[in-house]
Parts: structure tokens; sequence; C-alpha cells
């Protein structure tokens, strides 16, 4: 074998083992995504009260929890089978457009199952349409969510002051940030696989071409 072909079969040899690396570390951030997802679509806090907020108290996507300020007893409502009993046309559509969003990455994860069945660069692009359907999803749903501060139970907990895309007394709370920075997280990832997608075609074609220079060369 010449030494230009050597030094060419030694690259595509490190080429393979790096892009397995980062293979392997966008199928883990992507079950991490997935977890993250789940924990933001389920628990309730994306509002919570304030120093100065007539009730103590947290909102979630559909379901939300209230102290009564006489009795301090924790009044929670609202879960997603309940679809119809959420506060807010706002709530329910953000509920929706974010359960989307889990159930995409959820599917996507599902999906790593395909590489025993197909090419791995076409699941690397089925895996990198859901992924960036996944981060649209959450932006719409972290846009519309606002939309619904007007509700009366938000009111009662926030203030009067309180009112759609102005949360008065209340403040954003961790699981609303985490899905704010979910969406970065989904773009990145989607961009990752659609990389590595086309480093695999990339890599089939270079494989072609050297069996081929090969077969010519015998």
């Amino acid at each position: 074998m010449l030494p230009s072909a050597e030094a060419a079969k030694l690259y595509q040899t490190n080429y393979v083992r790096n892009s397995r690396v980062i293979g392997l570390l966008w199928a883990i951030f992507t079950i991490l995504f997935g977890i993250v997802n789940v924990t933001i679509f389920s628990q309730p806090y994306w509002v919570g009260d304030g120093v100065d907020t007539p009730q103590a108290g947290y909102f979630g996507l559909f379901h939300f929890c209230i102290i009564d300020a006489i009795s301090r007893e924790l009044s929670c409502h609202g879960t997603f089978s309940e679809f119809a009993a959420i506060p807010s046309t706002a709530f329910k559509a953000a509920s929706f457009f974010i359960g989307m969003s889990m159930m995409l990455v959820v599917t996507c994860i599902g999906c790593f199952s395909l590489f025993f069945l197909l090419s791995t660069s076409t699941v690397y692009k089925i895996c990198g349409w859901m992924q960036a359907l996944s981060g649209v999803c959450l932006v719409l749903g972290c846009m519309i969510y606002p939309d619904g501060w007007d509700s009366d139970e938000v009111r009662r907990m926030c203030g009067e002051k309180t009112d759609k895309y102005s949360l008065g007394a209340c403040s954003m709370r961790w699981a609303y940030i985490l899905a704010i920075m979910g969406i970065l997280d989904a773009l990145i990832l989607s961009f990752l696989a659609f990389v590595l997608g086309n480093r695999q075609d990339g890599l089939m074609t270079e494989e072609l071409l050297a069996e081929s220079k090969e077969g010519g060369n015998a």
C-alpha cells in the first residue's frame, strides 16, 4: 500500500473514532435533555409567589397550588388528564406544546434502536428533525404561557396588577427558566445530529472511493 494511502487510512480510522465519541456524547446529552423535558412538563414551579403577593403558592403548566392566607392549608388543583379544567386557554396551549416537545424527545431516544436497522446517517437525521421540532414546541410553549397570567387563579395569588406577560408581585421559577434553556439545548443537539449525519455520508463516500481505488490498483 502506498504511503499516501496509508495516511488516508489512518485519517479515516481517527475520523471514525472521533465521530463515535461525539455521537456517544450526543446520545448522552439527548437522554439528559429528555429528562429535562419530562421535569419541566410535570413540575408546577413555572411561576411562584413573591414577598408582596396576597397568597403564597406556585403555578405550572396545568397544576397549581395556593396556600390559604388564613388556614395556611395548601390547596392543589389540576392534572393533564383533566385538560378542560386547566384555568386558561393559554395554559392549555402551552401544556400541549411542551407535552409535544417531551414526546418528540422521548421518541427520539426510542429511535436509538434504529441504529441496528437503518444507516447511521439516516437515524441521526431523523433524530435531528425531532430535536428541531422539539425546540420549536418549547419556543411556542414558553411564548404562549405568559398569555395566561391574567387568569383569575394567577391574579388571586400574584395580585391585581398581574396581567398578560406581566407577573405583578410574582416571579418566574426554575422550571420556566429551565424550559427557556432547553430551547438552546434542542437547537445545539439538532445541529450536532445533522453534522454527524452528514459526516457519516462523507465517510461512506470516502470508503467507496478507497475501495474503487484499491480495486483499480489490483
